[in-house]
């Protein structure tokens, strides 16, 4: 399938910024031409190059010989300038008028042009820049980093809390809970949506921003949900509050890659991961508790909304902008207020949005990656299989820990915690396998091999698969101890943390530039498993019983885990046929950059913005 115009445009932006092979004496041009060539700076190169005469050429090249981390964000702020909704360059060709220019008004005639603004164009002073998000003081960092794991976990702790309560509801409204269990499948529904706005808001107007408007949003649809009335107000605020609180879902991962290096970047991100998979398994037992207390239902919606605001204080209060490119508007705001030089401003406010562009790298690039990609359609789906159980299991385990063990709604949802304990595991494991996977890396020149990740999805699958038939046939006899499949969630939770953090991490190092829009296609169809699971569950248990019900799950597990298998064995061949994996430059393994701290410098460059989740190629777990 061949390339658009504007995939090869960003494709040729990403590869300029990926592998930088420049001679030495070239050095200073680089930063002369610090973002990618545009329609609106045409032209720019060769000014750049009158410029150059004037240059001191032997005080730029030693400057930044002597650091190479300058030059790794340098390619990396032209890459994420290319990547950026509103930055293409067919797009703004488009968007040129081909009426005649108006008159400049009050008898005036057009002024002179001005003078290059590259040379308006504000920039970080050098390597240790404090105002660079990765130059923070670590206290500074772990603050901010706690920040968004607590506003990830509240996020993900409201899509679940709603399942203790689904009877109450039901209940109440006088439907069956099924219906009720609606509020849940819409919550998760909004995480398939939300992405496609705070995605691209995240990368035009910062991190910060999207945090506010989405904590904020998420808290009072949560008061709507608390003080509904009706059934379909319950439902509609549901999916709202899902739409709004996928923002920390789509924004965190690129935040912490703002802040942290190669080196300490993989242990934030599987941190991350934790938060987003736990979140979901913590809520039931509290709900549960809340349900069967004087506070009834509508609390499991206000415990969520107090929780939101909270973090809406914290991110309002506490959290400063990490983003790169808006660290440079502000800083350019600053200097025209104090200079009174209006000319002075960042490259990111050159952006115009364009609503074509912003369609095609959030929707309909994703959509064409997951239907005509083999690698993102299949483990897409492997990964849809998985999200969707995350939230049947809200259904399965009260059929087992309340129906045949007769637990209370608040004494079951405790049994989550063994899935939790897998969870925890799996990312240690990932952890431990860090230095194996760096001395690999070093080993092929900083290149990384996709393949490499899939052994943990292999053995995570086998995992999964094993605790879906441990949990059933353990399960549905009241004569065997309710500890047996509650241990069950072991094997479940590491299988389920293993996959989705691997599996995620082979996406981003075998698309590249086009990673984000795999995993924005990734993301959608396993929103979409997530939010129908649950829907049939009761039906599936009650039909079938819990042991084969958990059977048939488990030989689908089973029968899905050679995906992986298969891409471990075949996987190059495939991307080599691949229309979007791309392959790098033959020499790029020998002409990759390592930063000053050791790690690869390609590491830090962006992957089409942060579309969909803002995920680069360093934000890979290990």
């Amino acid at each position: 399938m061949a390339y658009d115009e504007a995939d090869r445009e960003v494709e040729r932006a990403e590869q300029d910024a990926s592998f930088p092979h420049r001679r030495s004496e070239e050095i200073e041009r680089v930063v002369s031409a610090s973002s990618v060539s545009t329609s609106s700076s045409s032209g720019s190169e060769g000014r750049a190059s009158r410029r150059g005469a004037g240059m001191s050429r032997i005080s730029t090249q030693r400057d930044l010989e002597r650091h190479p981390t300058e030059l790794s964000r340098i390619h990396t702020q032209r890459s994420q300038h290319s990547g950026t909704v509103g930055r293409d360059v067919r797009s703004m060709k488009s968007r040129e008028s081909r009426k005649p220019l108006p008159p400049f008004g009050a008898g005036k005639a057009y002024p002179p042009v001005l003078p290059d603004q590259e040379e308006y164009v504000v920039e970080f002073d050098g390597p240790d820049d404090p105002l660079h998000a990765q130059n923070w003081p670590l206290g500074k960092k772990i603050f901010t980093a706690a920040i968004l794991g607590y506003t990830t976990m509240v996020s993900a702790f409201g899509s679940s809390i709603f399942s203790a309560a689904t009877r109450a509801v039901a209940a109440e409204f006088k439907v069956g809970t099924t219906v009720a269990l609606l509020g849940v499948s819409f919550y998760v529904l909004g995480f398939a949506f939300g992405p496609t706005l705070w995605a691209p808001l995240s990368e035009l107007k910062g991190r910060r921003l999207p945090l506010v408007i989405g904590m904020f949003g998420m808290s009072i649809f949560c008061v709507a949900a608390a003080t509904a009335k009706d059934l379909q107000t319950v439902l509609i605020s549901r999916f709202f509050a899902g739409f709004f609180g996928a923002c920390p879902l789509a924004v965190v991962a690129a935040t912490f890659s703002d802040m942290f290096d190669n080196r300490t970047r993989g242990i934030a991100i599987t941190l991350f991961s934790m938060a987003v998979f736990t979140g979901p398994l913590l809520a039931p037992f509290i709900g549960g508790f809340i349900v069967d207390s004087h506070l009834g239902w509508r609390w499991t919606s206000y415990l969520v909304a107090i929780m939101g605001f909270f973090a809406f204080g914290l991110v309002f209060f506490f959290f400063e902008e990490t983003y790169p490119p808006q660290i440079l508007v502000g800083k350019a705001a600053e200097l025209r207020r104090r200079t009174l030089n209006w000319g002075i401003h960042a490259k990111q406010e050159e952006i115009e949005l364009d609503f074509r562009e912003l369609v095609a790298k959030n929707f309909s690039r994703p959509m064409r990656l997951l239907f005509t990609e083999p690698i993102v359609t299949l483990l897409s789906v492997y990964m849809a299989f998985i999200y969707g159980l995350l939230y049947l299991f809200l259904t399965a385990y009260p059929f087992v820990f309340q129906g045949i063990h007769h637990f209370s709604a608040g004494v079951s949802g405790l049994t989550f915690f063994g899935m939790i304990i897998g969870q925890l595991l799996a990312g240690l494991t990932v952890l431990l396998q860090q230095p194996w996977y760096q001395r690999k890396l070093a080993a092929n020149n900083g290149v990384p091999i996709p393949e490499w990740r899939l052994p943990s999805v292999i053995a995570g699958g086998a995992s999964f698969a094993v605790g879906l038939f441990w949990f059933g046939w353990s399960g549905y006899r009241a004569d065997i101890h309710w500890i047996v499949p509650t241990l069950s969630g072991l094997c479940t939770g590491f299988g389920l943390m293993s996959i989705f953090l691997q599996s995620i991490n082979y996406l981003v190092d075998a698309y590249l530039m086009f990673a984000a829009s795999a995993i924005a296609g990734n993301t959608f169809l396993r929103s979409l498993a997530g939010a129908g699971f649950p829907l049939f569950s009761s039906y599936m248990f009650e039909g079938m019983g819990i042991q084969w019900a958990a059977t048939l799950l488990g030989a689908v597990a089973a029968v899905m885990v050679p995906i992986p298998v298969v891409f471990y064995l075949y996987g190059h061949k495939i991307r080599a046929k691949s229309s979007f994996a791309p392959t790098p430059p033959p020499m790029a393994g020998q002409a990759l950059g390592r930063d000053s701290d050791g790690s690869d410098a390609t590491g830090e460059k962006e992957l089409e913005g942060v579309a969909q989740g803002g995920v680069r190629r360093g934000d890979s777990a290990v």
